[in-house]
């Protein structure tokens, strides 16, 4: 029993004594650290502080050339934009009085009237209307709008509105002037009639006619042109020789068209 509790014993100072060398050995290594990191630190804050003493002192000299050239630039620089605003004053001096000159110098236009000049260019361009004689032949019945004339076929007295030129049956009748044809019609007392439309509100009225196949209503016919030819259709004038009966209207009016033929 005795021996059993000597050995409990020395278990138990050996465990004592192993606590305490490790209690021991973490301090000093806790220590250890302590310092280690310590030291480290003051390095590193040293070593911090000369760095930042050193750009401090670099800062400091750049700043103060940077500040010295800068001032020299900017006096420089001063000059320099004086110097050219000084010459763009200059210069544009000198071109708005050029520009002033140019325009006292130049002659003032006058404003066109558009109306005028549109006029001025129809009236160039618009030719007057002439007129041919549409067929050969003497005149047989005379123009008679303000008097009369004694019908042969009505045995009576009557206003005559045209011209009857003299033409052999089948001859060619021809356009008096350029223009389109209005109508092409069997009128029930001049017989087949061509009525042509002309600029300036002229008419000219082919009457008595034996054809007229040469055009179509529309069409637009040159001085000149065929349209037809002579014939003895008109009712009102049956007794007469062959012949065309021959009208010229302006805006509605009857015309002697003997005034106008050539």
């Amino acid at each position: 029993m005795k021996r059993e509790k000597k050995f409990f014993d020395n278990e138990r100072l050996i465990i004592y004594v192993g606590t305490a060398i490790f209690f021991i050995l973490a301090v000093s290594i806790g220590i250890v650290m302590y310092m280690s990191t310590k030291k480290d630190l003051e390095i590193s804050e040293r070593t911090s502080n000369v760095t930042e003493e050193t750009q401090k002192e670099e800062n400091t000299e750049n700043a103060s050339t940077s500040i010295g050239k800068t001032v020299e630039e900017q006096t420089e620089q001063g000059t320099l934009i004086k110097e050219d605003s000084e010459e763009n004053e200059t210069a544009n001096t000198n071109t708005t009085n050029t520009t002033n000159a140019q325009n006292e110098e130049q002659p003032k236009e006058e404003p066109k009237n558009e109306t005028t000049e549109t006029q001025e260019q129809v009236t160039e361009t618009k030719q007057e209307v002439t007129f041919i004689k549409p067929t050969d032949g003497e005149i047989i019945g005379e123009f008679a709008k303000d008097n009369l004339i004694y019908s042969e076929t009505l045995k009576e007295w009557i206003t005559h509105t045209a011209v009857d030129i003299k033409a052999d049956k089948t001859s060619v009748i021809k356009s008096s002037a350029d223009g389109i044809v209005k109508s092409i019609v069997n009128d029930p007392r001049y017989g087949l009639t061509v009525i042509i439309e002309h600029d300036d509100g002229y008419e000219t009225v082919y009457s008595n006619l034996l054809t007229a196949e040469f055009v179509v209503e529309g069409e637009e016919v040159s001085q000149g042109q065929t349209i037809g030819t002579a014939g003895n259709t008109a009712s009102f004038e049956s007794s007469m020789d062959c012949h065309l009966h021959f009208e010229l209207l302006k805006d509605g009016e009857y015309l002697d068209p003997t005034i106008y033929l050539k």
